[in-house]
């Protein structure tokens, strides 16, 4: 499908990296910096005049669209804005979990220690009598093996008007749920299973399901069995939960400018997500990406006197942070003859990571992931010769599915890109090369 050499050109190696050997007008790598630093400051002072945050279907990702909309604008692309819906979800203040008897225990929100609001959860103040429902206290030796909550046969003697108590294990939070609620569960708490790395509380999802009406929460395992051991002993469990989300559908947008030079049938597209998560601006995830492909979209303008081969899509996509919902959309739309005009996807999310190593995503398997559809392995080495020829250390990292990238494999276009780093440590191997702290997250 791809001819790698015919695709990627001295532009946009010129254009993208930084390189300053080629033409007069290219801007200094140290003033390129003073660029993007201006830009993430832009997205961060969007963020902390709009709830501290720059999520799809909030007030900071419609200014921050504008700002990407308006630098475009100027620089004379064909731009489109591409809206698609989503399901929102958010909690808008701190959720309640009380034991009020048989003893009163306030249990602290949002913790690994004590619970969190599943994703998706209906919203509501539940206060009543708690009846498990299938539970295996012990747990059992494997994983994944309880079955508490899995079938509708599991609630029929469950007392209608109670809270249900449920036992993580073989099949979706969803499925435990919709049962319950069909049984005539008010509210429903979900605890871990009880072996080894599954004790903690999580921060679950229920999917975007519209059919769930109840609050619903999840617990460690100790607080699960510790709940369990009061009602098997024949006290009256009774506990309160008060969860205030708003659970709906939004709109979001993607934001596409392309040159107007350049062969449609050989179409590179450079994206990263625009959107942040609700709990805070997203400067390196992703607005280090953002300011970088928008930088690259702004310095064509110094080249628009230059013949351009290939047709340059910058790609700014939505819905990132709740399953690539963006990128998805986008790519689910393409007709076939579209799909097939894409030479290749370059991804850019989180490439400014504090306690960085500088990785390109590796287009072969060789790190063990799934290799990249033909041609990737050439995206890959062209990134990791440009480093070499600047003189900067570099390696390669796993195609994990974790980023906007994913979409474009799934339909066999090639893919690579730029990632330095998001919860990996850093080796002792990769201090020595990159600087910074061992034993520390990449992006701390």
């Amino acid at each position: 499908m791809l001819k790698t050499k015919n695709v990627i050109t001295l532009f946009c190696l010129f254009l993208f990296l930084g390189a300053t050997s080629f033409a007069k007008e290219c801007v200094i790598e140290k003033k390129n910096q003073s660029r993007l630093k201006h830009h993430q400051k832009k997205l961060e002072n969007i963020a902390s005049l709009n709830d501290g945050n720059r999520a799809s279907g909030t007030s900071g990702y419609e200014k921050s669209k504008n700002y990407i909309v308006c630098k475009l604008k100027k620089a004379r692309y064909n731009i489109t804005v591409q809206e698609f819906e989503f399901p929102f979800f958010a909690e808008n203040s701190d959720p309640k979990f009380e034991q009020i008897s048989p003893e009163s225990v306030i249990y602290p929100p949002s913790s690994d220690e004590s619970f969190y609001t599943m994703i998706f959860s209906a919203a509501g103040s539940v206060e009543g009598l708690i009846e498990p429902v299938d539970v295996t206290i012990p747990a059992a030796e494997k994983a994944n093996t309880s079955t508490s909550g899995c079938e509708a046969t599991d609630f029929d003697s469950f007392t209608s008007g109670r809270i249900a108590l449920i036992q993580r294990g073989a099949c979706y939070f969803s499925d435990k749920v919709r049962n319950a609620q069909d049984a005539g569960a008010v509210a429903v708490i979900i605890f871990n299973e009880g072996q080894e790395g599954r004790t903690d509380a999580i921060s679950g999802t229920l999917g975007p399901n519209s059919d769930i009406i109840v609050p619903v929460i999840f617990t460690t395992h100790e607080i699960g069995k510790a709940l369990y051991e009061s009602y098997i002993s024949g006290k009256e469990v009774k506990v309160k939960i008060n969860i205030d989300v708003t659970n709906e559908i939004r709109v979001t947008q993607n934001i596409l400018a392309e040159t107007k030079q350049g062969c449609d049938k050989t179409k590179v597209i450079l994206g990263g997500h625009l959107d942040s998560v609700l709990d805070g601006p997203g400067i390196n995830d992703n607005g280090s990406g953002v300011s970088a492909i928008l930088e690259a979209a702004l310095q064509t303008l110094y080249m628009n006197y230059w013949p351009i081969k290939n047709k340059i899509c910058y790609a700014f996509w939505g819905g990132e942070e709740l399953g690539l919902l963006g990128s998805t959309h986008y790519v689910e739309n393409l007709t076939e003859e579209e799909k097939n005009n894409v030479a290749m996807y370059l991804n850019f999310d989180m490439i400014g990571s504090s306690n960085f190593v500088r990785f390109v995503y590796d287009g072969d398997g060789s790190e063990g992931s799934p290799a990249g559809p033909e041609g990737s392995r050439e995206i890959a080495q062209f990134f990791l010769d440009y480093f070499k020829w600047k003189g900067y250390a570099a390696e390669t990292t796993i195609f994990s599915g974790r980023s906007d990238y994913a979409p474009f494999m799934f339909v066999d276009i090639p893919v690579g890109g730029l990632f330095t780093g998001a919860d990996e440590i850093k080796t002792e191997e990769q201090a020595e090369k990159y600087g910074g702290t061992a034993g520390e997250p990449l992006d701390p």
